[in-house]
């Protein structure tokens, strides 16, 4: 028989709650803010980055691989400061820090005190996946956070039974459904779970409905948009399970995704999971523990990446902290200080970890990558350089041509980063840039009086199937680019055009 404590349990007053631990949490936050400013001024915009620029600047209800937040958002930092990459990130970076308060906060709600609080701010900051992707504006930095949100908001209902908090977490989610669609597994999953372990009153809260009935109409317009494309999201997901594979794919999603919490965050949160589902002190929040495990297997058999459930961090980490912090008074003198002890070196490496995964290297000092793996799990270095490069190349090719030939040319690129990258440093130099690639291939294709082409990186095989004529003109070979976007890409001078690109685009057209 399931038992849950609906009834029965005495919600904690605000007068009861143990003190905030005002001066750790800033020092955290405040360090944590230095990291990411710092991390924030470094190298050149980041693909994604570049990509939402020039969505931004094709303002829509939807788009094939994000909502229309991100592309907004990034048009209003570009219009406040154009061209700075650091102004650019600080939304990114403010939500990060938010986040870093909200869990030491999550502490708090459990009913931790001032060391609890510290703790789950510390090993949320020294988790170099989950600070340091503050340091980029991308879509997973703004839908972590808005999860830490989510999540906050819930915990405080469980805690306060005030109906309109459910309300503000239905509005946040109706601004994440903007961002990602990661969250209503996050839903689904606290219905259920709520359901079988309590507290069953969850689910039936009026206010929670309304809010789902808000969320679903302001992600109407995004709907409609989805179903006359096509449904490119629901394609994503094949894409995104082979871009998985490089990292071993489900063999290692359980170990990577744990790790992405960091060494500290790593001890932390699996005993957060634990404390969650066997601590009696958190009994009413049981059902959040039983979230994160339902996640992991909902993305794990979908082949998501390993980061999907990275929102649900902070509260697991705030039960572990809480947990944690009351294990010494359990404990003889010798095993006190050893486990003192052991905190501290965790805190120390975990600390270190995250300073040394900070860009602070001379862009001279970095390696090139051997290979395309290596490429790949670094794509949050490599993805930042390049750029002037690619651009540079293509300008020239464009420059070569004959006067005649620059009547009717536009440039194809291969990767949605390489359209961006140059309808973002050279979109009064060069001619419409096109991109068949992911969200770019929606924004339009060339006209059929294009007849000559600038082809970067597209393959040669499809380039002399439907030109008559095809040769390279260029060359982009940076140092530290990212291989098939800045690194061994050739720039191609096609004419000829074999078939209308009416008929040709679909063919070319690539998620």
């Amino acid at each position: 028989m399931i038992h849950t404590v609906d009834r029965q349990e005495r919600h904690v007053t605000e007068e009861e709650r143990p003190p905030v631990a005002t001066a750790g949490i800033a020092v955290v936050a405040g360090l944590s803010l230095a990291v990411l400013l710092f991390s924030a001024s470094r190298y050149g915009y980041f693909g994604d980055e570049l990509y939402f620029l020039a969505a931004g600047r094709h303002p829509s209800f939807g788009y094939a691989d994000q909502g229309p937040v991100l592309p907004l958002l990034a048009r209003l930092m570009d219009t406040l400061a154009p061209g700075s990459f650091f102004a650019f990130r600080l939304p990114a970076v403010a939500l990060t820090t938010l986040a870093v308060v909200l869990t030491a906060l999550l502490a708090r709600e459990f009913g931790g005190g001032r060391g609890a609080q510290l703790l789950a701010a510390v090993a949320y900051a020294t988790s170099p996946f989950l600070l340091l992707q503050g340091k980029m504006l991308t879509t997973n930095a703004i839908d972590t956070v808005l999860w830490v949100i989510i999540t906050w908001l819930v915990v405080r209902w469980v805690r306060t039974r005030h109906d309109a908090l459910l309300l503000y977490a239905a509005l946040v989610t109706a601004l994440d459904m903007q961002v990602k669609w990661l969250i209503p597994f996050f839903w689904i999953a606290v219905a259920v779970t709520s359901l079988v372990l309590g507290p069953r009153e969850l689910v039936r809260r009026p206010l929670l409905w309304l809010g789902g009935a808000i969320v679903l109409l302001a992600t109407v317009p995004t709907l409609i948009w989805q179903a006359g494309n096509g449904w490119p999201q629901l394609r994503m997901g094949e894409v995104i399970s082979g871009e998985q594979d490089v990292l071993g794919g489900r063999l290692m999603f359980v170990p990577l995704a744990i790790l992405t919490a960091g060494f500290l965050g790593s001890i932390v949160l699996a005993y957060g999971v634990w404390a969650l589902l066997r601590t009696p002190a958190l009994r009413p929040y049981r059902f959040l523990g039983a979230t994160l495990l339902v996640l992991v297997a909902i993305f794990l058999v979908m082949g998501g990446r390993i980061y999907y459930m990275a929102g649900m961090y902070g509260v697991v980490l705030a039960a572990g902290a809480v947990g944690l912090a009351e294990l010494p008074a359990r404990l003889r003198p010798a095993s006190r200080r050893l486990l003192t002890g052991g905190a501290a070196a965790a805190v120390l490496c975990s600390t270190a970890l995250v300073l040394w995964s900070t860009p602070w290297q001379h862009p001279d000092r970095i390696a090139p990558p051997a290979d395309d793996a290596e490429a790949a799990i670094n794509i949050g270095v490599y993805g930042e350089f390049g750029w002037p490069e690619l651009t540079a190349a293509v300008s020239e090719a464009y420059a070569a041509l004959d006067p005649a030939e620059r009547a009717n040319v536009v440039v194809v690129t291969d990767t949605y980063w390489q359209a961006s990258a140059l309808d973002q440093f050279a979109r009064d130099e060069l001619p419409p840039v096109y991109s068949p690639s992911r969200g770019y291939g929606y924004f339009g294709r060339p006209l059929d009086e294009a007849s000559t082409v600038l082809a970067v990186g597209v393959t040669e095989s499809f380039l002399r199937w439907n030109f008559d004529s095809v040769e390279p003109v260029a060359k982009v070979e940076s140092r530290l680019g990212f291989p098939g976007n800045t690194r061994d890409v050739t720039v191609w001078a096609c004419s000829g055009l074999r078939h209308p690109w009416a008929e040709t685009w679909p063919n070319l057209m690539h998620l």
